[in-house]
């Protein structure tokens, strides 16, 4: 895969039935998003849940944002990522991360190592040694990141970065340590809503787990937030940082400033003004169409 497009979606499928799924998918093909990504946490099995989405669209890539790593061996994610993209025409991006420590002991039960670059780099290792019994297909693999090592990690052994929860200073970042020819996607909330208190009450209520894990609010603390601006659900200046809220033109703003960073690729995560789960097509057409 040379080129993974422009713009892409991030959704959560957990609390959407078999048919919200299906509709959402060829939804997303449909107003020509380029990649549907989305993450592997309490639900649905990362490679399971790709191969349906990929089963369901014709053109649409489809990206694990993020695959943990704790939740399946190197050989297994290798062959996972090798029959996807033989058996769907090279449409599948394996985005592996270290994920967190509550999902990896208390859900999984597994002891997360202290050294995250460490494990990440021998996981790497054990894919590109492995060798299968199905035709090789070019590796579309890139890393979760945050901090600098493990950006550094992905720019030098995969196809690039996808960090989440972000502002285009991080995007900046990011792009001046993974060099000018790998992939930088960046992950951007998104409310289509001119309420301030919907956007916001909204925004504190998707980032309420995430901002109570270290290696968020490390980042956001190197970004220049401080402990004020993290404590309960976050200040102004943090829910509107990490949501683009407001009419179409100031979402398309936030959008062009991570392309202005340097992103190739910015994932579009709608969030209903409402706070349900529910799809928000019309932020999703309003992406589009600017």
């Amino acid at each position: 895969m040379q080129n993974i497009g422009r713009l892409g979606v991030w959704y959560t499928p957990d609390y959407l039935s078999q048919r919200e799924i299906v509709d959402l998918a060829i939804g997303i093909e449909k107003l020509n998003f380029d990649t549907f990504w989305y993450p592997e946490g309490l639900g649905y099995e990362s490679f399971s849940f790709g191969s349906f989405i990929l089963s369901q669209t014709s053109q649409l890539n489809v990206a694990s944002g993020i695959a943990n790593i704790y939740a399946r061996d190197a050989v297994s994610a290798a062959a996972g990522h090798d029959s996807m993209n033989n058996l769907y025409g090279d449409r599948f991006i394996l985005g592996l991360g270290v994920s967190h420590i509550p999902l990896v002991e208390d859900f999984r039960g597994h002891s997360y190592n202290s050294k995250p670059v460490t494990t990440m780099n021998k996981y790497l290792d054990k894919i590109e040694g492995v060798e299968l019994s199905i035709p090789k297909v070019e590796r579309n693999v890139i890393l979760a990141t945050l901090g600098p090592k493990m950006t550094a990690l992905a720019g030098k052994r995969t196809k690039g970065a996808h960090p989440y929860l972000v502002t285009p200073e991080h995007t900046a970042r990011t792009r001046e340590i993974i060099g000018s020819n790998k992939w930088l996607c960046v992950e951007q909330k998104v409310c289509l809503t001119n309420d301030t208190t919907l956007a916001r009450e909204a925004a504190a209520k998707m980032l309420s787990t995430y901002i109570q894990w270290p290696n968020y609010r490390n980042n956001w603390l190197s970004l220049g937030f401080n402990e004020e601006d993290l404590s309960g659900i976050g200040s102004n200046r943090f829910l509107d940082s990490m949501v683009a809220w407001g009419t179409k033109k100031h979402i398309s703003d936030r959008i062009n400033e991570h392309f202005s960073a340097g992103a190739d690729h910015v994932c579009i995560q709608p969030i209903h003004p409402d706070g349900t789960s529910k799809v928000d097509w019309n932020a999703l057409e309003a992406v589009v169409d600017s």
